[in-house]
């Protein structure tokens, strides 16, 4: 994923904590849908395993 990607997203994530999801869309949008299939990809999986980035949750243990 190019670094220009990465930094929008992880900037969407603070955004989307912060509750500016416009913005946090302003800024995530086009950089995905200028992805190629490769990028979005990796787009995607980045997203999956960062959840937690844009909803401020800790994951919590299983007893």
């Amino acid at each position: 994923m190019r670094p220009s990607t990465l930094r929008a997203l992880k900037r969407a994530a603070e955004l989307t904590r912060q509750n500016r999801l416009t913005e946090a869309v302003l800024i995530a949008e086009p950089v995905i849908l200028a992805a190629d299939s490769y990028e979005g990809d990796e787009i995607l999986r980045w997203l999956a395993n960062h959840v937690t980035d844009f909803t401020g949750e800790t994951e919590k243990e299983t007893p």
